[in-house]
């Protein structure tokens, strides 16, 4: 175990020597009180090491010594419900050893050592296994039942395996490898900087549903996507993403409180506890691992938060599950790579971020994916990644926003404007895109109706055509445009405030499923089109503007999923006869 001595303290940057026996990556303990750093750096026998407590006290002489590890994550049963910080370690463990502020040199196992798991075997003895192959179950909430797998760069003949009450750190089966025997755990390591193996990547072509319609009908996101929300101050941001985890269609959710305000992680904690998952009944925390690293933290251990998030994701989606990751803010973690760089004294890029900040969001958002996972039973998983960007003043010309959105596939623009207005959620139609909508458009057709996609593009080209046409009557006025403007305009306003705006705190209209999203729709294309008709045939533009039927088009987002089917006939039939009467009214 190489031991060295501090030469210099920058921060939380610690310049050690004497540790020529290290390797990059590797944790190390620092000080009497040992406190947790990883090596960022090597100039022959001086580590640069990035020290993830507070380093106030620390000064030339001080021993450093190498565990001769990366830093790794625990992966087993007890992740689920927990709240760990950017490092793993179990924020409600460390209150119980050391009260409500948060002291140096605490060490706390990620994982309770004292819990005891009942492990359902499913594999036998003399069975023949591979990385990634399930050995049994623990059930680890009433909702998620834990796949115990075989680590995966193991692989050999079960010699020994037994059910019963275990804790993580017992061993539950003995596999002959050929060149030894390996004990395995509930539990196993993983370094969080290197992405877990998988057999294959899978075409993304099937939606992440997420019951919002902005989302899921204009700029959808796949499952095994990547998505940005970038947006400033006050546009809704959290909000987004925590509709995303409560409704998206994901079996385990992630979220990476990274560098966020203490106030607003204290509002996760408190909420996500509280939230009803709609999908089971159970508090969603029953499906959540929670990391928070507020931005009092130390830094250095922002820049692990989402690597530690991602390493968790990427567990889970081994199972065979399908994962939902929100970093919460990116921008955050890209700020702390910029302090750690400037400490190292490395040469600036673009607005003191350092040159490789491109390169370490690619290796970040490149780990999302559907893919055919390890083992002999083929199964799938996916983990789709959606990132927070917070530019400041709202610039996305920024280079931390530039960078992601040359990785991202889904951009949602979120517009202080519109959020201003009260219109959320406040993704801007104008400025937003998804690369996917390619790929799942047979999707799409295939299951939900093989009409969407191109109602889906009619309502796009609608307001598009509203943004061409305010300009003039912002210019000219109202009175300028000719009665098939008039219409497209009316068309495009109930696009916008009956369709687009969704209410994430109402019962019914926080989550609108497919099929309901293709009624809305169909239901205002069908007054466009019924209503250029009627002009074609003479009617007066102001009649048709007023006709009673589009209140209801504008109510129906508020009925229940059950309703649906009979309001819809209801609407249509309505908005016939309403085009009929006013023609025959007018004719006469």
């Amino acid at each position: 175990m190489a031991k060295g001595i501090i030469k210099k303290v920058a921060g939380p940057l610690v310049i050690a020597e004497g540790m020529k026996e290290c390797n990059m990556y590797d944790v190390v303990r620092v000080g009497e009180q040992h406190l947790i750093g990883e090596i960022i750096e090597m100039h022959g026998d001086k580590a640069s090491v990035q020290v993830y407590e507070e380093t106030s006290g620390l000064g030339p002489g001080t021993p450093v010594v190498t565990t001769g590890m990366p830093l790794s994550v625990e992966l087993g049963p007890g992740l689920i419900g927990s709240i760990f910080d950017g490092i793993q370690r179990p924020l409600d463990d460390i209150m119980k050893a050391a009260g409500n502020n948060l002291r140096r040199g605490v060490e706390v196992p990620s994982l309770k050592r004292d819990k005891k798991w009942e492990f359902k075997a499913s594999a036998k003895n003399g069975d023949k296994v591979t990385g990634g192959d399930v050995l049994g179950t623990v059930k680890e909430t009433d909702v998620v039942t834990q796949k115990i797998m075989v680590p995966p760069n193991i692989s050999g003949k079960i010699k020994s395996i037994s059910d019963g009450s275990f804790k993580v750190d017992e061993v539950i089966a003995i596999i002959d490898t050929g060149s030894g025997e390996k004990e395995i755990t509930l539990m196993q390591k993983w370094p969080v900087r290197i992405g877990r193996p998988y057999k294959e990547k899978l075409s993304p072509d099937m939606p992440l549903v997420t019951g919002q319609r902005v989302i899921d009908t204009l700029f959808p996101i796949a499952k095994g996507g990547v998505a940005s929300v970038p947006g400033p101050f006050g546009s809704g941001k959290t909000v987004v993403q925590h509709q995303l985890a409560k409704w998206a269609d994901a079996d385990i959710v992630v979220y990476i409180g990274c560098g966020e305000r203490g106030n607003e992680m204290t509002d996760v904690l408190n909420e996500f506890p509280e939230l009803i998952d709609p999908k089971t009944g159970k508090s969603l925390m029953e499906r959540t691992v929670l990391i928070a690293n507020t931005s009092d933290m130390p830094v250095a251990a922002r820049e692990a938060s989402i690597y530690t998030g991602i390493t968790i994701a990427e567990y889970f989606r081994d199972m065979g599950f399908s994962v939902a990751l929100m970093a919460d803010s990116t921008s955050r973690w890209a700020e702390a790579l910029r302090e750690m760089s400037g400490r190292l004294e490395e040469m600036p890029g673009e607005e003191g971020y350092p040159a490789y900040l491109g390169s370490r969001l690619a290796q970040f958002y490149e780990r999302a994916g559907r893919v055919v996972t390890l083992g002999s039973d083929d199964k799938e998983g996916a983990l789709s990644v959606i990132g927070a960007v917070s530019p400041p003043g709202g610039d996305i010309s920024e280079p931390v926003s530039q960078a992601t959105l040359r990785i991202v596939k889904v951009f949602w623009g979120l517009d202080a404007n519109l959020a201003y207005k009260r219109h959320f959620p406040a993704i801007n139609w104008l400025t937003s895109y998804s690369l996917y909508i390619d790929t799942m458009e047979k999707w799409f057709n295939e299951h939900v109706n093989g009409n969407w996609m191109n109602l889906r593009n009619d309502i796009m080209h609608l307001l598009q055509e509203e943004s061409e046409l305010d300009e003039i009557v912002k210019m000219v006025g109202m009175d300028a445009l000719s009665p098939t403007d008039r219409i497209k305009l009316e068309a495009a306003r109930s696009i916008r405030e009956d369709f687009l705006h969704q209410n994430a705190f109402h019962d019914v209209d926080t989550y609108t499923p497919l099929k309901k999203q293709y009624y809305m729709m169909k239901l205002i294309i069908d007054f466009y089109e019924n209503s250029i008709e009627a002009l074609n045939r003479g009617g007066d533009v102001e009649s048709l503007v007023n006709l009673p039927v589009r209140e209801q088009i504008g109510r129906f987002k508020y009925y229940n999923e059950d309703d649906i089917d009979g309001e819809y006939k209801k609407i249509l039939e309505n908005l016939n006869s309403e085009i009929s009467g006013m023609l025959t009214r007018e004719a006469d």
